[in-house]
């Protein structure tokens, strides 16, 4: 089936970012190369450098490819970061991107709420958490909604566009076209645990586990299954290798309290976490990586 709905992209003009890591410099990324000036804010100079640093390196690897024409240098003459929330009393749009710990996600809604003007947006990149719950918490859950970006922001084309209870159409409808003016392709849903696509993602990753832990298939078998087999462009496993097997076994952990056993994460994981065999990040999952 063949969408005929085209939706017009647009970019706020000064668009903010809270948390400056992989996702949050990613995500900035995005914005920059699609016009907007951005600021970064994270928790303190070093990582606000480090923040600029990734971005600076993402930016600067567009150029060389062609997505981008000019210098990196004017490109980057529009990317502010910075400790201080203040910056983003002239943001259109602020997205939170700070690591997937309750306490932490709503302090830092609030934090930046707090410095945004009336007729501004805020948005969550929560990959799995309550966007009803974390809406509770907030002034205006009118102008609040999701926007899960996939990693790697830049290669990535789907942005997961969650609606709360109380976002507004004009939210649903600006959100749609920020998602487009960044060349990405929004899908709608509505808050659910894992929304769509981490529940579906999860769910898949957790049996290759299951079956790596039977000893049913070596972990490229099962990929290879589904790369030739299904056209997944990666494995279950080497995407849970990319993601992070501890960010996946925190949404694994969550969804399993939220809809029941289903979703409880394998031994397996379990163990290769307490390890630290985390993936790419750390040199080791299901993959050895230089």
């Amino acid at each position: 089936m063949t969408s005929t709905t085209t939706i017009q992209g647009a970019v706020p003009d000064a668009v903010g970012v809270l948390g400056g890591g992989r996702m949050g410099a990613g995500i900035a990324h995005a914005f920059l190369i699609a016009g907007a000036r951005v600021c970064v804010v994270e928790v303190n100079d070093d990582a606000a450098e480090a923040a600029r640093g990734r971005i600076e390196k993402d930016v600067a690897a567009s150029v060389q490819r062609g997505k981008i024409g000019g210098s990196a240098e004017d490109w980057l003459e529009r990317l502010k970061t910075t400790t201080d929330a203040a910056a983003f009393a002239d943001c259109g749009l602020v997205v939170e991107a700070v690591p997937e710990v309750w306490d932490l996600k709503v302090e830092s809604l609030r934090r930046a709420e707090g410095q945004l003007s009336q007729d501004a947006w805020l948005a969550t990149n929560t990959s799995s958490m309550s966007v009803n719950g974390l809406a509770a918490e907030l002034k205006r859950p009118e102008r609040f909604c999701g926007l899960h970006f996939f990693n790697p922001v830049p290669a990535s084309k789907l942005v997961e566009v969650v609606l709360g209870e109380q976002t507004s159409q004009e939210m649903k409808e600006q959100a749609q076209q920020w998602v487009a003016g960044l060349g990405k392709t929004p899908v709608s849903v509505q808050d659910a645990p894992g929304f769509a696509s981490s529940r579906l993602g999860i769910a898949l990753s957790m049996e290759a586990i299951r079956m790596v832990e039977e000893g049913v298939a070596a972990p490229e078998d099962i990929d290879h299954a589904m790369t030739l087999g299904y056209k997944h462009p990666v494995g279950p496993l080497a995407l849970t290798d990319i993601v992070g097997l501890d960010v996946r076994l925190g949404i694994a952990e969550y969804l399993e309290s939220q809809l029941g056993p289903r979703f409880t994460p394998p031994q397996l994981m379990r163990d290769m976490v307490e390890r630290g065999e985390l993936g790419k990040k750390t040199g080791k999952g299901f993959y050895t990586y230089e």
